[in-house]
């Protein structure tokens, strides 16, 4: 079906359409589907098996069950015992496919007995906190809706005029941004790592789910605001998955866009329907369904079934058609194996858009975890390409908001 066609067909079905598939069997599962997009997960699902801990010498090293993410090479990060526990896995020693079981490295254990493991959750992010990276770190909160929402601040030496505001994943947390603080240091950044709605650590919005960026990129608006009160003068933003989606609504609504010198994507979330669509086929759930799913989250009579305080616009947040209209300069860096965000939409707006958006593929990587196969393409991309964009400064007094362009 073609994008034109799918946003016709929410138009043509309506609210009647809807009522009736209300009556039928396919409801609950399209409800379910639509239920799970914007429900916070409370827990991370334990899919990997921890088999054994050995102990070589000084080290030790982990026999875990051979799955599409535990035989990536790369360093990766091991989630056990409900989230309470954490460590650092290394490189591959052995993989026996015979067995399907994975030998791997144990690099460090932070948190946890990982002897007593038996079950995890694989992870992109590496280290409990900025100094367990080796980063010295300021602990703030930021004014949001409902509260203060705590963010780490890693500032760059001497005065730095320009801040990364780096936005983490649905379901992943601040932790997941550390990856990329070392080259933002490299190129003169101050770094602030922030917690937005529904992710834990900052206040729940007050429907208790995801707005799929519609709503959280009002969380990144007052981190900006924090850095400007506190000497910034040009924000670059960096979002991973969900958090790329965010962003883009930023650079869109927010009344500080005029200051977002750049954007620095980890696969993104370019357009909703496409992701959707994805885990639908994933799931085996029918096609028509899972379209009644999305129509479900987009239309006033299914918000009320969803929980959502207000209905997604989908069609705000497809960025493919919306090409044209990306005026930040970006940087797209997507594994063309990504299982939970396809990659296409993210060439694709490249392709639409070569003056303001630069596309990088990588291999292999699955979601969001380029930098964990490829660290070092990973950060000289990074700092490749920001570089020249990040020069010349912005001159002194123009970060106040765009009042010409108020917020929507």
């Amino acid at each position: 079906m073609s994008l034109r066609a799918k946003w016709a067909l929410g138009g043509v079905i309506g609210g009647g359409a809807l009522a009736s598939l209300l009556a039928t069997g396919s409801a609950a599962l399209a409800l379910y589907f639509a239920r799970r997009v914007i429900t916070p997960p409370r827990q991370r699902t334990a899919d990997q098996e921890v088999l054994a801990v050995l102990r070589e010498g000084g080290g030790r090293q982990v026999i875990l069950a051979a799955t599409p993410e535990t035989t990536v090479d790369g360093v990766y990060g091991l989630f056990f015992d409900g989230g309470k526990g954490h460590a650092r896995i290394g490189r591959i020693v052995s993989y026996s496919p015979a067995d399907r079981t994975v030998l791997r490295e144990v690099e460090a254990v932070y948190a946890g007995d990982l002897d007593t493991a038996r079950r995890g959750w694989w992870s992109g992010a590496l280290y409990p906190d900025p100094a367990a990276a080796g980063f010295v770190a300021e602990d703030v909160l930021i004014e949001v809706d409902g509260g203060t929402a705590p963010a780490w601040l890693v500032r760059a030496g001497g005065t730095a005029r320009t801040w990364a505001v780096m936005v983490h994943g649905r379901g992943a947390t601040r932790q997941e941004a550390l990856r990329a603080v070392g080259p933002a240091l490299e190129l003169g950044l101050t770094s602030l790592l922030v917690s937005y709605r529904n992710d834990g650590l900052a206040p729940s919005a007050e429907d208790g789910r995801y707005g799929l960026g519609s709503t959280e990129w009002r969380d990144v608006e007052a981190a900006i605001e924090y850095a400007l009160a506190n000497g910034a003068e040009e924000i670059v933003l960096f979002g991973w998955s969900m958090g790329g989606a965010i962003c883009l609504q930023t650079v869109d609504l927010s009344r500080y866009r005029h200051l977002i010198r750049a954007m620095v994507l980890d696969a993104p979330v370019i357009n909703w329907v496409n992701v959707l669509a994805h885990h639908a086929q994933r799931n085996r759930i029918p096609s028509l369904v899972g379209r009644y799913g999305q129509l479900m989250l987009g239309h006033p009579v299914g918000r009320r079934l969803t929980g959502l305080a207000a209905p997604v616009d989908f069609k705000a947040m497809d960025w493919v058609a919306r090409a044209v209209e990306v005026r930040t300069p970006t940087l797209i860096i997507h594994s063309v194996d990504d299982e939970y965000v396809p990659y296409e939409p993210s060439a694709l707006l490249a392709e639409r858009n070569p003056d303001m958006v630069t596309f990088e593929a990588f291999n292999h990587a699955r979601h969001t975890k380029e930098w964990n196969v490829d660290p070092e393409r990973w950060e000289s991309l990074i700092k490749a390409w920001l570089r020249p964009r990040l020069a010349p400064r912005l001159n002194p007094g123009q970060n106040r908001p765009d009042e010409s362009q108020p917020s929507r």
